[in-house]
């Protein structure tokens, strides 16, 4: 055993940091089922409702930017810590919101540590796991947002017709798998990566024996250590060649995760079924199907990531979506916008999201940016899929209720085509290739990094 992957020790430690990715799906998700009494409780029109839904997705681009800023100073591991803490704050703050004002403001600063985990996580993730089961751990934190998310739709249900304050209980029950994440990130170690970055070869080598037994650990330290770029790395650092074309291509796929409207339909999820004619209780336990549905096919991409590439299952997934918006708009047009049709062309498009898109979005980030400028270079895409996503969640109630049903869904089934087109064209499949391998791809697709390195 003591040359081989030490699987039970790598699986905790993704399950430690894939814990984030629960806290940040449930506190996703939690509104979804709160937002109607929330609505109620402080007489909202749409926009107000759209606010109180996308104020944490503001807050989540000033997480995103900080741990950018901060992971590559402190460390992977001391930011988790932090972020876990500032969880556990704010599901009390919002629970406890005696006004509109201050409601919005712990949604804000529980954003902060949303925005924060989604950097960290994912790479905490990637840089301690070996190459071969490198999709596999990633989709553990995909499978640790859908759990969250499946988690909040059940409170949302059970606490329901618990009176008037029901929506301050399903906010504080927060607090539990924030204790939780507390506990189990102060027992993980630092990355190996950001160990060798801050000169302690040493502690690295512990990690990596310990991750993957003694076999190869020093070979593997000196190559992590020749992936590092002399000097101190600075924001400059991201416009090098090897660097500035994977930048974009995240930037890209960032934006159009959102804009093909995955977190509007999660969001708003009752207030869809609602429209199409359900009840209340009808439309809150349909919330549960629409979690299950995530779970059950974040597993099958558990088993798909690294057989058959992140590439396929993104194209696949992004053409689904597509094909399952555009039959919602048929739908619409043709006065059929009720009841199952509707939830099952949204379960449908939530397989093909949960398959490819999700997962594989939060496993392929980190894969695709160098050593050494990967924490600042992760803030990028991370911070601009908030931006967007905070912009579409606001708007979507307006765009739906005053724009129209018809026209809000061909949009967003037009983006989740040119995310297929895009990804097809333009992302490099990193199945099978290890962190320091990856940079050497985009170095050479990128003309000017190639004449520059023959100049040299």
């Amino acid at each position: 055993m003591n040359n081989r992957i030490h699987l039970r020790y790598l699986i905790f430690l993704a399950c430690t940091a894939a814990l984030g990715g629960l806290l940040f799906g449930f506190d996703i998700a939690i509104i979804t089922g709160a937002g109607p009494f929330i609505g109620r409780a402080f007489q909202l029109g749409d926009l107000g409702l759209g606010w109180a839904f996308s104020s944490l997705l503001f807050g989540c681009v000033v997480g995103s930017l900080l741990a950018g800023r901060l992971t590559d100073r402190y460390g992977r591991r001391k930011l988790l810590f932090v972020v876990a803490l500032l969880f556990a704050l704010t599901s009390v703050a919002t629970a406890m919101a005696g006004n509109f004002a201050a409601f919005i403001t712990a949604r804000i600063f529980g954003g902060i540590a949303v925005g924060a985990v989604s950097l960290l996580s994912p790479l905490y993730i990637s840089e301690v796991s070996p190459t071969a089961i490198r999709g596999r751990m990633g989709t553990m934190y995909q499978l640790s947002i859908v759990l969250g998310i499946i988690t909040s739709f059940a409170i949302n249900y059970l606490l329901r017709d618990t009176g008037v304050n029901n929506w301050r209980w399903m906010f504080l029950t927060g607090v539990v798998p924030s204790a939780v994440f507390v506990l189990l990130i102060a027992l993980a170690p630092e990355t190996p990566r950001f160990l060798v970055m801050s000169g302690r070869a040493r502690e690295a080598s512990v990690v990596l024996e310990r991750i993957g037994g003694a076999r190869s650990v020093t070979a593997q330290v000196a190559e992590i250590a020749a992936s590092m770029h002399t000097g101190k790395q600075s924001w400059s650092s991201l416009l090098r060649p090897g660097v500035r074309r994977a930048l974009l291509a995240s930037a890209i796929l960032a934006i159009l995760i959102q804009v093909s409207g995955i977190n509007t339909i999660i969001d708003y999820a009752p207030g869809i079924f609602q429209s199409a004619g359900s009840k209340i209780d009808s439309a809150l336990a349909s919330t549960i199907l629409v979690g299950v549905t995530e779970f059950l096919f974040t597993l099958g991409s558990l088993w798909a990531i690294d057989r058959y590439g992140r590439k396929a299952l993104y194209i696949v997934g992004s053409f689904g979506m597509a094909f399952c918006l555009v039959s919602l708009v048929v739908v619409v047009l043709a006065g059929q916008f009720h009841g199952v049709i509707v939830l099952t062309f949204i379960l449908i498009y939530l397989a093909f999201f949960s398959f490819g898109v999700g997962p594989v979005f939060w496993t392929l980030v980190p894969e695709i940016f160098p050593n050494d400028v990967r924490g600042r270079a992760m803030t990028v895409p991370v911070l601009i899929q908030w931006v967007a996503d905070a912009v579409v969640v606001l708007l979507f109630p307006f765009a739906f209720h005053v724009i129209g049903r018809a026209l809000t869904f061909g949009f967003l089934g037009l983006m989740a085509i040119c995310q297929g087109v895009f990804t097809w064209l333009y992302v490099p499949e990193t199945r099978n290739k290890n962190l320091e391998e990856i940079e050497d791809y985009w170095i050479a697709v990128e003309p000017s990094a190639v004449s520059a390195s023959e100049t040299e």
